[in-house]
């Protein structure tokens, strides 16, 4: 979930506040924001990055953090393409000027995301080798700051998504056009970083699993999608789905992307994430018991409560670990409620 509060892509107290309170409140991977791999690659001025070696001793830091508290790390690399060069939402969201520091996105084709974006400049070939090896390098340093996942970001219509859906991309060259064409960009991404990235270490890949319109990316496209990525070394896809156009109409509601996190699991045979709408216990242990997902990923109802997997444990009767500080304030914990029912002194 994007804070928008670093500048320079630098990593602040507050990035180390927010996810390491998740990992004290039990949570078992930690996934760091979406961080650019190139300074072009934000969304807005706020973002995180890691295009940078400079960047690395703060990640560093929240890393150490995590793994204190016995949870994993993980970080999401990205480049928004189109959707760049935008103000950081809190100071209501417009298209950047030049005069506020704002660039030039860039993107498969010139093609806008809606009226309040900018258009953006076609990538050519070296632009786009240029694309893979930031995001190898990204991953170097991710190794570097001590991460144990990687999750390359191909959703939400930001750049590779951008170039795997027909309504952003209308390439004529070896990037655009037919299926195979399409998802090239993504591939030579996870092959660049499967490269870079230690085997023993998890690779994940987050895809939104249709455009949720008519001639844009489609659920069918996500399962032959998953299918590549588990032949080129991706451990597991991350299922959301929607953000390539602005009027998709999305029938949200409770869990209402685990559909396509099943169907992917089961027919391209590869781990799947769940995720979207899913907020109570119950219902985030019948979506791996039943086996729709192997994880879930919370993101708003993390940001409602950072205990969030705490409270969930003790709702499904199974104590978790608190932090050792809490523990007086623990459910299960005997000293605490001897000490609340112990009879004064006569």
């Amino acid at each position: 979930m994007c804070q928008y509060s670093s500048r320079d892509g630098f990593a602040t107290d507050w990035h180390l506040v927010h996810l390491g309170s998740r990992a004290q409140g039990g949570a078992g991977l930690v996934i760091q924001e979406a961080s650019a791999v190139v300074p072009e690659g934000r969304i807005s001025p706020g973002d995180l990055g890691i295009w940078k070696d400079g960047h690395i001793p703060g990640l560093e830091r929240i890393v150490q953090f995590i793994h204190s508290q016995g949870a994993r790390a993980a970080i999401q690399l990205a480049h928004a393409g189109r959707k760049g060069s935008m103000s950081i939402p809190f100071a209501g969201e417009h298209l950047l000027l030049p005069t506020e520091g704002g660039w030039q996105p860039v993107a498969p084709s010139a093609v806008a995301f809606s009226s309040g974006y900018a258009v953006p400049q076609a990538l050519d070939l070296a632009a786009i080798a240029a694309v893979v090896e930031a995001f190898r390098q990204a991953a170097r340093r991710a190794f570097k700051a001590g991460f144990d996942v990687v999750e390359i970001h191909a959703a939400h219509g930001y750049l590779l998504h951008q170039f795997l859906s027909p309504l952003a991309n209308q390439r004529t060259d070896a990037y655009g056009g037919s299926f195979g064409n399409r998802v090239r960009l993504t591939l030579e991404v996870v092959d660049a970083i499967r490269a870079e990235w230690p085997a023993h270490l998890p690779l994940f890949v987050r895809i939104s699993a249709t455009d949720w319109v008519d001639g844009g990316w489609s659920v069918d496209e996500s399962v032959q999608l998953a299918s590549l990525l588990r032949e080129h070394g991706v451990d597991l896809v991350d299922v959301s789905s929607g953000g390539q156009v602005p009027d998709a109409k999305i029938p949200v509601g409770p869990g209402f992307q685990v559909g396509f996190a099943s169907r992917i699991r089961r027919e391209a045979a590869i781990p799947t994430a769940a995720v979207g709408l899913i907020t109570e216990p119950d219902q985030a242990d019948a979506i791996v018991a039943q086996g729709d997902a192997d994880l879930v990923l919370l993101g708003r109802a993390f940001l409602r409560d950072p205990y969030w997997p705490l409270h969930a444990a003790a709702t499904l009767g199974d104590p978790a670990s608190w932090p050792e500080q809490y523990l007086r304030a623990a459910p299960h914990h005997s000293p605490a409620r001897q000490l609340l029912t112990r009879p004064e002194k006569a």
